[in-house]
């Protein structure tokens, strides 16, 4: 991998060796030169790239590009974890830090990069206001504030996280250093939000356009959804994502695929880390064709090859449905996005908002279970995290999980604490003994060198920084349990050769402030209300996308703040009036015409000519329908035939 060998060397100014160096490539993204430009120079900047627009590179060039640390922050901790793992890979330290690591992880991975050659640090927001990050702060020579997931600072955004809040006091401590905004997709006024937010003196918006031109929308309602997405699937060849709300149809529907014969594989949060890995990996490999999950999937991977993105489910909002449809064609190249609904889906859309924001007797019960579940005394908790486990909360109070769920949300919007649905904390090891000591370890105790050389073997730079690790790797490496081998480490550590952290997965509830009686909860009810109307707001804008006569791209691309869109032409309402344009007897005419001439390859213009079409324009439409219906395909000469 490019720069595997370039960890120490100093750093370079010009950022197009950079790219080259490090990453392989000879030119930039769209857009993504001009931000970094724009952001060496000095100014806070808002970018706003789609999904797969290459948005990370914008702040890893400029770290690479001058003295000192980018600080990143991120509420993805599974993103943040690829990311750092995939910068070591290319020759560039980085480091995270998030909630669910051990105060012993968390010091020493701020002294590696207060006091080591470390380039970027990614911080969930949670940690921003620690005493431990601010004892360290102060000893880091800051470059870069990089913002990902901006819109979440934004109480107008879908997504407002209250901890990103948080940045602002950064920006006081680290005056004079520029911020990088980024996000996939923000209205107008969310992004004017945002520059607010986040203090920008000057806003200096850099956008690239929403338009996915290869990408053909579309929706439909279908009272039996399996039929239709079953069609959708064996129309469409390659890769595939089917998205659906909950943890229970993604198994029965990558079931239901499977015994029809497609190669499906179900992803949600419940699957442990390993799991989900291995059939992440083995999706972006082509080994499994179609990917049925919940939106815990998608989320910094880059895989270019997706041909169709179904929702099987209407999302909530169409920041959701545009960031998710977006994941596919990224290389370029004809793709599909298609939603599938039912009248019973929009009667449980329209009743949302009222769902997710329950009333506050509601919230006080849940809150009231909550410290006793917890066994919280009253007056205490700051600061400290607690081991949660929702499904059994729910169950040993009777509670419906779903009025709970969003309880929990609005005390943690509200500020009370941080509730996270797992805490993704890595197994993590690092070697305290020397090499010199490690062989004098071996004669002892020869049990342990199997476990200590294969450690060394497969994570490089292990004796100098901790490295995440995967038991289960090392147990099929070994040919062992991963129970015996998280013994192995277990005793191996008991010697003080090395530090080992296992995998926590548990989640948890970081409480922000003291806990106080239930009668006593206060919340901004102000605050609370004007986040359920934007949300009913956003919920009646996925409404009218369902039920548009219009082009289904230019409605996207004017909710996101672009007047001047114009119509796609390849939607399924573009289509459509297309379509009706022609009398049915044209429509059949020219079909047929075609058919009979793509029996073997021409070129559009040898298509033409063959049918010396008088009426060229109906011909260029019915055959840009047969395109979208995947009657007429293409070759690998660029030539049209028929399938």
């Amino acid at each position: 991998m490019p720069g595997a060998a370039c960890i120490f060397e100093p750093y370079m100014t010009d950022i197009h060796d950079i790219l080259h160096q490090y990453w392989g490539y000879d030119e930039f993204r769209p857009l993504q030169q001009q931000i970094i430009e724009v952001v060496l120079e000095g100014r806070d900047t808002l970018a706003l790239l789609p999904t797969g627009g290459g948005k990370s590179l914008c702040y890893q060039v400029p770290a690479m590009a001058q003295e000192g640390i980018c600080i990143v922050v991120s509420p993805l901790i599974a993103l943040m974890k690829d990311q750092v793992e995939n910068l070591k890979q290319r020759g560039i330290l980085a480091a995270a830090i998030y909630t669910g690591q051990s105060r012993r992880q968390i010091v020493q991975t701020l002294k590696n990069v207060a006091f080591g050659p470390y380039k970027l640090l990614y911080v969930s927001p949670e940690r921003l206001e620690t005493d431990l990050f601010q004892e360290f702060l102060p000893a880091m020579d800051v470059n870069l504030i990089a913002v990902d997931e901006a819109h979440c600072i934004s109480q107008w955004g879908y997504d407002f996280r209250p901890a990103y809040t948080r940045i602002a006091q950064l920006r006081k401590q680290l005056r004079g250093v520029p911020v990088l905004a980024l996000t996939a997709s923000a209205t107008t006024q969310v992004q004017e939000d945002i520059c607010t937010q986040l203090q920008f003196k000057t806003p200096h918006i850099l956008r690239q356009s929403f338009e996915r031109k290869n990408i053909s929308y579309s929706a439909f309602n279908e009272p039996a959804k399996i039929n239709k997405l079953q069609q959708i699937l064996a129309k469409v060849p390659g890769t595939a994502i089917v998205y659906c709300k909950s943890r229970r149809r993604t198994v029965e529907l990558a079931e239901l695929l499977s015994l029809q014969g497609m190669d499906a594989k179900a992803y949600h949060a419940g699957l442990s880390n390993e799991e989900r890995a291995a059939r992440q990996e083995a999706w972006i490999q082509n080994k499994t064709r179609v990917m049925v999950c919940t939106n815990a999937f998608g989320m910094g991977i880059d895989k270019p090859d997706v041909r169709v993105v179904v929702h099987y489910d209407a999302p909530d909002c169409l920041e959701n449905y545009y960031q998710e449809a977006g994941r596919a064609g990224r290389d370029g190249k004809k793709s599909y996005a298609v939603l599938l609904y039912d009248n019973k889906d929009l009667e449980e859309l329209e009743a949302l908002p009222q769902k997710r924001f329950p009333a506050f007797d509601e919230i006080r019960e849940v809150f009231r279970s909550l410290v006793n579940f917890l066994q919280m005394p009253t007056y205490t908790g700051q600061d400290q995290a607690f081991d949660f486990r929702f499904d059994v909360f729910v169950k040993n109070f009777k509670l419906d999980s779903y009025t709970a769920l969003y309880a929990l949300k609005a005390l943690e919007s509200d500020g009370w604490f941080d509730f996270n649905e797992r805490s993704f904390a890595p197994a993590t090891v690092t070697f305290r003994a020397t090499k010199d000591l490690l062989y004098e370890f071996y004669r002892s105790y020869p049990q342990y060198e199997a476990i200590c050389t294969t450690l060394l073997r497969t994570y490089g730079g292990i004796f100098d920084y901790p490295a995440s690790i995967s038991e289960a790797l090392l147990a099929k490496l070994m040919r062992l349990k991963e129970d015996e081998v998280k013994q192995l480490l277990r005793e191996v550590m008991a010697f003080h050769i090395i530090e080992y952290n296992a995998a926590n997965e548990t989640p948890q509830v970081i409480w922000r402030k003291h806990r106080v009686p239930a009668k006593e909860l206060t919340m901004n009810h102000r605050a609370y209300i004007e986040r359920r109307e934007t949300f009913a707001a956003r919920v009646q804008t996925m409404l009218q996308y369902v039920h548009t006569p219009s082009c289904r791209s230019r409605f996207i691309n004017q909710y996101f703040g672009d007047a001047a869109a114009v119509d796609c032409g390849t939607c399924d309402t573009c289509l459509q009036r297309k379509k009706k344009a022609l009398n049915p007897e044209e429509f059949a005419a020219i079909s047929k015409a075609l058919q009979q001439q793509l029996q073997s390859p021409k070129t559009l213009a040898e298509l033409l000519q063959e049918l010396n079409a008088t009426h060229r324009d109906k011909t260029k439409q019915v055959l840009q329908f047969l395109q979208a219906e995947e009657k007429v395909v293409g070759d690998e000469l660029g030539r049209l035939k028929w399938r």
